[in-house]
Parts: C-alpha cells; sequence; structure tokens
C-alpha cells in the first residue's frame, strides 16, 4: 500500500465510520425525536457544562506555558489559547492533524522550534492518559460490586478466571518476548513504553511541576464536571447516578479517538455507558448530542475566531 493511499484511508475511514454512526443512531432515535429533547432540555445547564469545557481548554493553554519555560520560550498566553482552540477545531478535519497544527502556529508566531512544541504536546498527552487511568481505576474501585455482579450475570465465574489468568499469561510472554527481541517492531514498543515513561517523570523535573499537576487535576476535574452538570438538563438524565456519569464519561472519553472529534460516536458510547444502568436508549442518545453538540459548538467558534484573529494579534504585538 502507498504512502498516499495510507493517508486517504487516514482522513476517509474515520469520516465514513462517523457518517455511518449518526445514520444508526439517528435510526435508533430520530432527529425529530432528539428535537424534542432539546426543547425539553434546560439550557441554563448545558450553558454551565460549556463554561467549564471552556475553563478545561483555558487550562490546557496556561498549562502549556509551564512545558516550554524550562526551554527558554516565555510564550504569550494569547497565542497559547488561539493555538489550542485551533487545534481542537482542526481535530474536526483531519484525525489528530490539530496536534501538529498547534505546534505550527507555535513556530510561526513564537519562534519555537516544532520539534520542542510537538514533543511538549506528547509529554501532556502521557500526563492527560495517566489521570484518564486514574479516572478508570477510581470508578472500577467505587462501583467494583456493580461491575462484578455485572459480569457474574452476564458470562459463567469460571470463564472469568480463566479469562483473566489466560491474559496474565499472555501478558507476561508478550513483555518477556519484546524485551529480547530485536525486530523493529518490538523496538518500536520498547521506545514508545520507555518515551511514556520519561514523558511521565520528567513532568517532576519542571520547575512548576505543581503548578502543572494542579492544572491536570483541573482539566480532567472539568471535562468530568462538565458532563456532570449537563445531565442535570434533561428530567430523565437529572437523577442518574454518579457512577452512570464516570462510566458514560470514560465510553464518551475513548469515542473521541474513533472518529474526528466523537462524530457519531460520542452518543453512542454515552448509551453503552448508561444503559449499564437500565437508562432509556432515546434519552441516553438525546443526552449525547447535546453534550456532543453544545461542545463542538464552542470549538467551532473560539476556534474560528483563534484561526482568523491569530496573525492580527501577532501583528498588533509586533
Amino acid at each position: 500500500m502507498s504512502l498516499k493511499t495510507k493517508r486517504i484511508l487516514k482522513i476517509t475511514l474515520p469520516l465514513l465510520l462517523g457518517v455511518f454512526l449518526v445514520w444508526y443512531s439517528l435510526k435508533a432515535v430520530p432527529l425529530a425525536k432528539i428535537y424534542e429533547y432539546w426543547q425539553a432540555a434546560s439550557k441554563e445547564w448545558v450553558l454551565l457544562g460549556v463554561f467549564f469545557g471552556l475553563l478545561s481548554h483555558l487550562s490546557r493553554a496556561y498549562r502549556w506555558r509551564f512545558q516550554l519555560e524550562p526551554m527558554g520560550y516565555n510564550i504569550k498566553l494569547g497565542n497559547s489559547v488561539m493555538a489550542v482552540m485551533a487545534a481542537y477545531l482542526i481535530n474536526y478535519t483531519i484525525p489528530r492533524a490539530g496536534e501538529v497544527a498547534r505546534a505550527s502556529i507555535l513556530t510561526n508566531y513564537e519562534a519555537v522550534p516544532f520539534e520542542k512544541g510537538f514533543g511538549t504536546i506528547v509529554a501532556e498527552r502521557i500526563a492527560d492518559m495517566l489521570v484518564m487511568l486514574g479516572i478508570i481505576t477510581v470508578t472500577l474501585f467505587l462501583q467494583f460490586d456493580f461491575i462484578y455482579g455485572f459480569l457474574i450475570e452476564k458470562f459463567n465465574p469460571l470463564k472469568i478466571i480463566v479469562g483473566l489468568v489466560g491474559l496474565l499469561v499472555l501478558t507476561l510472554i508478550f513483555t518477556m518476548f519484546i524485551k529480547k527481541s530485536t525486530s523493529k517492531l518490538a523496538l518500536k514498543i520498547k521506545t514508545f513504553v520507555s518515551g511514556l515513561i520519561e514523558g511521565a517523570l520528567s513532568i517532576f523535573k519542571m520547575k512548576k511541576k505543581w503548578a502543572y499537576i494542579f492544572h491536570t487535576l483541573f482539566i480532567w476535574g472539568m471535562y468530568v464536571l462538565m458532563f456532570y452538570v449537563t445531565s442535570f438538563a434533561l428530567n430523565e438524565t437529572s437523577n442518574i447516578p454518579f457512577s452512570a456519569i464516570l462510566i458514560g464519561f470514560i465510553a464518551a472519553s475513548f469515542s473521541i479517538a474513533a472518529t474526528n472529534g466523537g462524530i457519531g460516536a460520542y452518543p453512542l458510547a454515552v448509551y453503552l455507558g448508561f444503559s449499564l444502568f437500565g437508562i432509556a436508549e432515546a434519552p441516553s442518545i438525546a443526552f449525547g448530542y447535546i453534550m456532543w453538540a453544545s461542545q463542538t459548538l464552542l470549538i467551532i467558534v473560539f476556534g474560528g475566531l483563534s484561526l482568523f484573529y491569530l496573525p492580527i494579534y501577532n501583528r498588533i504585538k509586533k
């Protein structure tokens, strides 16, 4: 397969998947029904969720400066904010193109070498991944009885034990193989894992490491909070347990990686998480669309304004 074909597939496949998932979700719950839920929704809760989402993006932009300062780059907060917002918007067009664009913006307007700017973005993704793993761990701990009961109900306990033991054995064998192997794939995996560890540890070498850790936790706290407060917008989701919110949030977060900005995948992921708690399909998908559309509109407005105002802002500063 040629490089050009790979690039085309990388762009088109997530878009096609998103279109299919939109069609699939609207087939289950028609657009007219979702609009009815939107009309009945308490808009103040939706706006509060959008506000928390905006706070998380501003915090991310502010946190980014902590990573660049030790390298001698004291970038303008305005450029950092607009680069982050523009990156989110660009990710809706080509998956992961936003990260490249974000580093390029710093290169153009702050003279930060591309590889250094991009390296800081990779490091912050590692920090975000660690927090996400922490949220998953806390959720599993808080809902251990529920998850255990669900698995016992759906699957044979003996099969679960055999499956876990088998997975552990395979993991150990795979780890030993990777350590000893000198193949290209093994070297790539070892490089990736060592990079994850190095990136995670680099956080503690910063001068403002505690401020960086605070903002990392704040960003994800705002993510959870925007999801939680938006659930009060619909009567059908206003009284669901917080554990359902966490599981729905986790599922929705992973859906963003499946398609461009979670197009089509986000509402279905929310329903998948909520269905474990017996929440009906229609309000779950409607809530997912309200949640996704409100945050997407935030990105479109501020991302579009950022792309437009960036050259003007830097011309004025000069």
